[in-house]
């Protein structure tokens, strides 16, 4: 396994536009990449909370957890242990016809050895596939792996599927999320004491946006009120986002008032933006407008029934 820095751009299988990257990172409801960032503000559900919180994205937007992070959690203290699961796992990559240099990135880490001093020790860059190999290929007596196996697999297949979906399924099926998780957040707002609902949702867009929604609309060159249905698929899921966890944190910290609750969403807003930022994505007022989501229904509503036709022919 040849030493890498950074996950590398050329890689065939993994390589993903900055754009798609930060659409899935944003839409998966989980959102754990977030929660280091957000100082563990946001509690996550399940014992994957782990894997999640130890998970990095490169510059490219693309994840990737450091195996002298993850081994331990799946129950390998020792590094000579864990390298054999590695080995294992690298040559089932080979043997499945995959590059591993691809998927298994070999890096060096400092350490400290004590008395202020540190050295030099081999690691790894591991995508999702090469962890999900390694939980395949780990002792099935742990607990840890198989926990790992599940989660792992789940979340390959999730993306897999998410990315397999064409341009404007991905965003009607993003838009959808996004009205069924205001309802919510605006429900569970109205239990938070809030009753200045334009303040509190201006709140959030400021947040993310860096401006308020009037601004917003005013740079996009958009109607009143037509924000979220002009948006692209990864607008939306940064929306997405702050909506979720938005709702979350207030329902968690049972927080209380027109005002706490307005600042919470603006907080949360502000770190959806600031993690943008830190993967080099573009930011949400930055982002071109699309053709309006009704539209949108009807072209594919039409061309579902199109293909149906032809099939009965």
């Amino acid at each position: 396994m040849a030493e890498c820095t950074r996950c590398r751009k050329e890689d065939s299988d993994r390589d993903r536009s900055p754009l798609l990257s930060l659409e899935f990172l944003l839409y998966t409801i989980g959102q754990e990449v977030f929660c280091s960032i957000m100082n563990n503000d946001v509690s996550l559900p399940g014992p994957h909370k782990d894997f999640e919180c130890i998970k990095k994205v490169d510059e490219q937007g693309v994840e990737y957890w450091e195996a002298r992070q993850l081994l331990p959690l799946l129950g390998y203290e020792g590094w000579e242990k864990a390298e054999e699961v590695i080995a294992r796992a690298a040559r089932a990559c080979i043997n499945s016809g995959q590059d591993v240099d691809n998927h298994f990135h070999q890096s060096v880490k400092m350490v400290e050895i004590g008395s202020n001093t540190v050295r030099r020790v081999r690691d790894y860059k591991l995508d999702r596939y090469a962890c999900y190999l390694i939980a395949q290929n780990g002792d099935p007596k742990k607990e840890q792996i198989a926990l790992a196996q599940t989660y792992f697999a789940i979340q390959t297949r999730k993306q897999e599927l998410f990315e397999q979906l064409p341009g404007d399924e991905k965003r009607l099926f993003i838009r959808g999320e996004v009205s069924v998780h205001n309802k919510k957040l605006f429900s569970t707002a109205k239990k938070s004491g809030v009753t200045k609902f334009g303040s509190f949702n201006d709140a959030g867009y400021q947040g993310l946006y860096g401006m308020p929604l009037t601004d917003v609309e005013q740079t996009k060159g958009i109607k009143k009120g037509e924000l979220l249905d002009r948006a692209g698929a990864t607008e939306l899921a940064a929306n997405l986002f702050r909506i979720t966890q938005t709702d979350e944190k207030l329902e968690k910290d049972h927080v209380q008032g027109d005002h706490s609750a307005s600042q919470v969403h603006f907080m949360v807003g502000g770190k959806v933006r600031q993690t943008i930022k830190d993967i080099g994505g573009a930011l949400p007022e930055e982002l071109p407008t699309e053709k309006h989501i009704k539209e949108v229904k009807k072209e594919v509503r039409q061309i579902k029934k199109n293909e149906k036709k032809k099939l009965k022919d």
